[in-house]
């Protein structure tokens, strides 16, 4: 079972839940940046979280299974059809064999997620399918004419009764938790970056959340010598404006840590499309 990439849209690589453990070997976590998104679509189509799926980024992509196949399409919103009849968005979808499922350019949001019965079933590296784009392990970003292993089916179908994805999101609000090196910056700084008017930089990608805003002003001069980085952390380049690292992020570095964004709030920041306000709120860390 296999399928053929008739189409591999801007960015669409092969994800799941990441390699975790291997940070102290620079090894990034990856994974899929909506984790929720990749979790639905594997369920509707009766894979267990740990399948891999397919993370597109804005323009979708086109596939054609080499036999009947079922597939969910979740995460950002967007037409999916089948030999050019249009099909159901977050919901299984059977795909005969030969026939062309298209995953249309995202009405709101950034990034969907194509889940397929079995998986796609590419050769794990350190445990894990998934591709990433700062240390190039895993498969390669997909291009036309690849042909995707896909594993053996081992569940039914599940329909859902909520939403398959969140609505558009007009600003982009991130809890800020104090970081380890806030005091590398002035008081003023740190009331620019409660209260500035950021946007999304369209130079974001999978390793992080880049912002186009006020510059935040250090207190200290000089540089730190490099350590750990976490999922979430915003970092703060010498040009001053703030970074949020993202799934594919290093794991160390040198600019100060700021502050950092909670997991749980970084579904929203991987679906945010440049140009989007953002807001980061200030809260005390549990």
């Amino acid at each position: 079972m296999s399928l053929y990439v008739v189409r591999p849209g801007a960015l669409t690589t092969v994800q799941d839940l990441g390699r975790p453990g291997y940070a102290h070997l620079g090894v990034p976590h990856s994974g899929a940046l909506d984790g929720p998104a990749h979790r639905l679509a594997n369920r509707l189509v009766g894979n267990p979280a740990t399948a891999a799926t397919l993370e597109t980024t804005l323009d979708g992509c086109a596939l054609r299974p080499s036999r009947p196949l079922v597939v969910a399409v979740t995460g950002a919103p967007c037409p999916v059809r089948v030999d050019g009849r249009p099909v159901a968005w977050g919901a299984p979808v059977r795909v005969p064999e030969g026939a062309v499922l298209d995953v249309g350019t995202a009405t709101c949001g950034l990034r969907g997620y194509v889940g397929v019965s079995g998986g796609v079933d590419v050769e794990p590296v350190l445990g894990s399918r998934a591709t990433d784009l700062l240390s190039g392990l895993g498969p390669a970003p997909l291009a036309a004419g690849d042909t995707l292993p896909v594993g053996p089916a081992t569940g039914g179908t599940a329909a859902t009764d909520v939403p398959a994805g969140p609505g558009p999101v007009s600003v982009l609000v991130l809890p800020l938790a104090p970081g380890p090196r806030a005091d590398w910056f002035t008081d003023g700084a740190l009331a620019t970056l409660a209260t500035g008017a950021y946007t999304v930089s369209p130079h974001s990608n999978r390793i992080g959340l880049r912002t186009l805003g006020p510059r935040l002003a250090r207190a200290r001069r000089g540089e730190l010598p490099s350590e750990g980085m976490v999922l979430g952390a915003v970092q703060v380049p010498p040009d001053g404006r703030p970074v949020v690292f993202l799934a594919d992020h290093p794991t160390t570095g040198g600019y100060p840590v700021i502050g950092v964004v909670p997991r749980a709030a970084l579904p929203a920041a991987a679906q945010a499309p440049p140009g989007t306000p953002i807001r980061f709120r200030p809260v005390r860390p549990r």
